[in-house]
């Protein structure tokens, strides 16, 4: 069996690519920055618990790099829809907090706009709007 890089060819595959592109991204941030990305994030870890930092690393970084690379890796409909999926229910999560939480602030908004462009790109191609 040859392991092979698959490369993307047509518009939507490309589309799909670059959103798991940016997913494996941010959790290679969130890896090996945490405090970083949790400093974006507008998060903090209380000091009688260090391990919140881990939590970032694990839970976070955890899911980015394997949802990301596995799309990045596969190629596959299925992980790509997979992907957009769970990029829309994060962006569902963030409007939810803008309207029931006063959440409305400018980062939760430029935030839920950009997620929406992470969930549209693989969706567009898993579902077949774009070839």
């Amino acid at each position: 069996m040859e392991l092979a890089f698959p490369w993307p060819f047509s518009q939507g595959e490309w589309m799909a690519w670059w959103a798991a592109l940016v997913t494996l991204l941010f959790g290679l941030l969130m890896f090996f920055a945490p405090g970083i990305s949790l400093r974006i994030l507008r998060l903090r870890p209380a000091e009688a618990h260090p391990e919140a930092v881990g939590e970032a690393r694990a839970t976070m970084a955890g899911f980015y790099l394997g949802l990301g690379m596995s799309c990045l890796l596969l190629a596959q409909p299925l992980l790509y829809l997979a992907l957009g999926l769970s990029w829309a229910f994060t962006a569902f999560g963030r409007l939810v907090s803008i309207l029931s939480d006063r959440g409305s602030t400018p980062f939760n908004w430029v935030s839920l706009l950009l997620e929406l462009v992470l969930a549209a790109l693989p969706l567009a191609f898993a579902l077949g709007f774009v070839a």
